[in-house]
């Protein structure tokens, strides 16, 4: 039993989440332990004070590992903020051996080429994702290996984080003497805990509506073809509340969860009624409205991340919204007002053990960095048998 138990550390910017889980016969998670503790020090997906982001990190940990009964030694653990970059990239190699087949190490070969072309010497890298290959100029192959040819050709994606923001957040995770199994960039952990296989193959967007961040994934033909993260999200919801309505950002941010809505209250129904928190009422519509302000341009901003202006064209299964922010009333409504494309809510499903808190587009990335790893994503395979995030840390 030990040696099927996983876990996970999402460090975001208003909570941290641990979930400790081992995985069934069928390669199910069975959930034994979860923490969740508010975040301190960190900024928009970024550590910017050592000490209290470690502290942070140890509360939740310490609270999982109470519910599961036993010390955590490892994690997989998420990975956002602007510092991360990504790009497309090409790489070709020839198959000179006599019998022209295509073996794993031609597909190391040909990744490192893909790598060493679009990746700057002050970063490093975090993910390389074959989107797709090609054997002597035929286009379309999955897995090449097997195959005969005297040229192999690879279009992967490329993620590349900034080498001092890792290293200050895997300095808090081992500073409570934890092990990291792997750094995965968040909207990618998301994606595996609510995108559907049809989705990703149609084309579909993710957008992971955080506390700091909105993290954004597009896919087409099964894979990853475009991430981004921008630096705007729940935060800026709740100051905006804060600034318009003079209240202080915790009563702002209470009273964005408890009446927030950004369907417009209609004239004579709750147009003129008033909310109270903590002795302080304000205009119900007022509170609406400037939660709506913000969700359009945050919704304007991901579309942008677009390729085309086609949106329907470029991502006909739609936007999937995720995070915490989309927990907020009517935002699947007014995502398909701003953008045009189907909008749905995604939440992790189908989970057993100690689970009932994790139903929530909040532990999207929670649950997705557990599942990313039992379902062997490592992107980084055919490059290191270490893996990447060793090279991460050391280097």
């Amino acid at each position: 039993m030990k040696g099927n138990r996983i876990a996970a550390i999402d460090v975001g910017t208003t909570k941290v989440c641990t979930i400790m889980a081992d995985v069934d016969g069928s390669g199910g998670l069975r959930i034994l332990g979860v923490g969740v503790a508010p975040t301190q020090g960190l900024h928009k997906g970024l550590v910017v004070e050592v000490k209290d982001a470690t502290e942070s990190i140890h509360q939740s940990v310490r609270k999982a590992e109470q519910m599961a009964g036993y010390r955590l030694k490892a994690a997989c653990v998420g990975i956002t903020g602007r510092h991360i970059s990504s790009a497309n990239s090409y790489g070709v190699v020839t198959i000179s051996r006599k019998d022209r087949l295509v073996r794993p190490r031609d597909l190391r070969r040909v990744l490192e080429v893909a790598q060493n072309a679009k990746v700057p010497g002050d970063r490093k890298l975090l993910h390389i994702i074959p989107r797709t290959y090609a054997v002597d100029k035929r286009e379309g192959v999955k897995n090449p290996v097997g195959l005969h040819g005297f040229r192999l050709d690879v279009e992967a994606h490329i993620i590349t984080a900034a080498a001092a923001s890792v290293r200050n957040l895997t300095k808090c995770i081992r500073g409570i003497g934890i092990d990291i199994d792997d750094l995965i960039l968040e909207p990618l952990a998301s994606s595996e805990a609510i995108l559907r296989e049809e989705e990703k193959q149609n084309g579909v967007m993710l957008a992971d509506i955080g506390g700091g961040t909105t993290d954004i994934a597009i896919f087409k033909e099964g894979s990853i073809c475009h991430t981004a993260v921008l630096p705007i999200a729940g935060y800026q919801i709740t100051n905006d509340i804060a600034i318009g309505l003079g209240l202080s950002f915790e009563l702002a941010e209470e009273m964005k969860k408890r009446y927030g809505n950004i369907i417009r209250p209609e004239e004579g129904d709750n147009g003129h009624q008033t909310v109270v928190e903590d002795e302080h009422s304000v205009s119900y519509q007022d509170l609406c409205e400037i939660i709506r302000i913000r969700v359009e341009e945050i919704l304007r901003l991901i579309i942008l991340e677009l390729p085309h202006t086609d949106y329907l064209q470029s991502v006909p299964s739609g936007l999937v919204l995720t995070g915490g922010s989309a927990n907020l009333p009517g935002i699947a409504q007014v995502g398909h007002e701003v953008t045009g494309l189907p909008v749905r809510i995604g939440a992790p499903i189908d989970l057993a053990g100690v689970s009932d808190t994790l139903y929530n587009p909040a532990y999207a990335t929670s649950v997705g960095l557990l599942l990313w790893k039992i379902r062997g994503k490592d992107s980084q395979k055919w490059l290191s048998k270490g893996g990447g995030v060793h090279r991460l840390i050391s280097q």
